[in-house]
């Protein structure tokens, strides 16, 4: 089995360095690694084989032997999406980092039930997930922001997707084109004020899309929109 793990500092070949505390708490005592075992290590700079050459239960000492993989192009795909309760807010994190975005908002609006995020819980989940699905690099986790801040500080050369319940458009290829970045854009569970949506539709970088004729719920929602702009974008 090919174990992945998350290292956020450089890494050089032909060096040893000794692992974490909950690094070797895995190695060592839920995995049971020996001496002589494979693990491979990653960051937004590549990928690295290593050996363990010292192991105990609460000492883990390993080598860099050699990168197996280099750095990949940033994902141009973002998720901004209103805060829902733990359960569901830890399936959209899961999820979406699993689908390659890039960044994550986690936006407050009028419906919005839940006001906080625990940033240690949510950096867990990206680093899991982005180990599980063999990418480089976790997502960027951005700070809780009300929505009309968002609206204002959105980026000039970002397409706003507006996965708009009302909507009956549908996303095509000539909507993705030519944009730096593209953000998905998904409501609270009750849908955007509207109040709200006048204000996001009035964004000059706005494209309203429907996702489903039926009212999902926010993790399906992201789910769906995600997997739809990465089909639209790997068939243009």
């Amino acid at each position: 089995m090919n174990i992945r793990l998350y290292h956020p500092n450089s890494i050089v070949e032909n060096t040893t360095q000794l692992l974490s505390k909950e690094h070797t708490h895995y190695v060592a005592n839920v995995m049971r690694l020996r001496r002589g075992s494979s693990i491979n290590f990653f960051n937004q700079e590549g990928e690295w084989k290593s050996e363990i050459i010292f192991l105990d239960k609460d000492r883990v000492e390993v080598k860099f032997l050699e990168k197996t993989k280099h750095a990949a192009s940033p994902s141009k795909v973002e998720l901004a999406i209103c805060l829902v309760k733990k359960s569901p807010m830890e399936v959209i994190l899961q999820k979406a980092t699993e689908l390659g975005v890039g960044k994550i908002t986690p936006i407050i609006s009028e419906r919005t039930e839940v006001k906080e995020l625990n940033y240690d819980r949510a950096k867990k989940i990206v680093i899991e997930a982005t180990e599980q699905s063999n990418q480089l690099t976790p997502p960027e986790i951005s700070k809780v922001t009300k929505l009309n801040e968002f609206l204002k500080n959105l980026d000039g050369n970002t397409k706003l997707l507006f996965a708009d319940v009302n909507s009956k458009d549908n996303l095509k290829n000539e909507d993705l084109k030519k944009d730096k970045s593209l953000c998905v854009l998904i409501g609270p569970e009750g849908d955007f004020s509207p109040t709200e949506r006048r204000s996001i539709l009035q964004n000059l970088t706005v494209k309203p899309f429907t996702i489903s004729k039926n009212i999902l719920r926010s993790d399906t929602a992201v789910i769906s929109a995600i997997s739809l702009v990465n089909f639209i974008n790997n068939s243009n």
